[in-house]
């Protein structure tokens, strides 16, 4: 199987303030630090490492090289990865002593697919192969449907929540991966079997993956429900860590592991990539998540 992440590549800009500017006033920061970023390349960074087929498409500005570099890197094959003249998305973070951020984002270059590049984006694919989508890129609705069309999966971590994802065709979404606050949104239920229930009576042919931070996941399949607990650590840096997670989950399940296999190999790289900082760098490679599902 063959997976395709139409997703968002980003440049986070850290800004260190002793607090957040307030209107009028200039500021000077104590330290400028630049991170790869974007819940696409994190999930793209995750299936690389686990050893997944994955292709990245979308779009990067000339500023966003790095980016580029970072998936080949991580074994990501960057061909349907398109460069224009337009900035790359970018997150302007400002973060106080206490280590409270607020957040500007501009989606950049992630906003200027052309229908025409995401035709050309799923023409190798086929039958069989998945599409993976996240909510930090346009025209989600055609490229759904595009992908149905040719008889892909398509799984959808509906992240950010905002009010497009209300114009999104859900039933043809095979497999959704949320959390609670992004389950609450789509269902108004925050019991997460209540928010599984809601959404298995909406779409009943779909998988459903719920992530529970230290409650673990649960899943609900075909009216089979599974629960994942997670792997007790002492967290240093969690803004990896449903990206983790997702990328891993999808990986064990293209090559064919069963549910409660995936779930724990995803509990499992999830949990790694908490005790280390940053997003990207604090993904585990495939070996390393092996050799610790071993000892538990």
């Amino acid at each position: 199987m063959k997976i395709l992440n139409y997703g968002s590549l980003n440049i986070d800009l850290v800004y260190s303030v002793e607090h957040f500017v307030r209107t009028g006033e200039t500021i000077a920061s104590t330290s400028l630090r630049r991170f790869a970023g974007g819940k696409g390349l994190n999930q793209s960074v995750a299936l690389g490492r686990a050893k997944a087929n994955v292709y990245h498409g979308g779009k990067v500005g000339p500023d966003g090289q790095f980016l580029v570099e970072l998936l080949r890197e991580a074994c990501v094959d960057t061909t349907h990865l398109a460069q224009n003249g337009t900035a790359t998305g970018t997150a302007v973070i400002q973060v106080d002593p206490a280590g409270q951020n607020c957040i500007i984002i501009h989606g950049g270059a992630n906003q200027e697919n052309t229908r025409e590049e995401l035709d050309r984006m799923l023409a190798p694919f086929s039958r069989g192969d998945l599409l993976l989508l996240q909510n930090e890129v346009n025209d989600l609705p055609y490229i759904i449907r595009a992908a149905k069309t040719k008889g892909m999966q398509v799984a959808l971590n509906p992240s950010p929540i905002s009010s497009t994802l209300r114009d999104l065709p859900g039933e043809l979404v095979d497999l959704w991966i949320l959390n609670e606050v992004e389950g609450y949104e789509l269902t108004g239920k925050q019991e997460p079997r209540n928010i599984l229930a809601t959404l298995g009576q909406k779409y009943p042919e779909a998988q459903i993956v719920l992530t529970l931070g230290a409650e673990g996941s649960i899943c609900l399949d075909g009216g089979e429900m599974y629960h994942q607990p997670i792997f007790p650590v002492e967290p240093v840096d969690t803004t990896a860590a449903g990206d983790t997670f997702t990328g891993y989950y999808l990986a064990s399940i293209a090559r064919g592991e069963s549910i409660p296999q995936a779930l724990r190999t995803a509990s499992m790289a999830a949990s790694i990539a908490v005790t280390r900082p940053g997003a990207a760098p604090s993904i585990p490679g495939y070996e390393e998540v092996l050799a610790a599902l071993k000892t538990r």
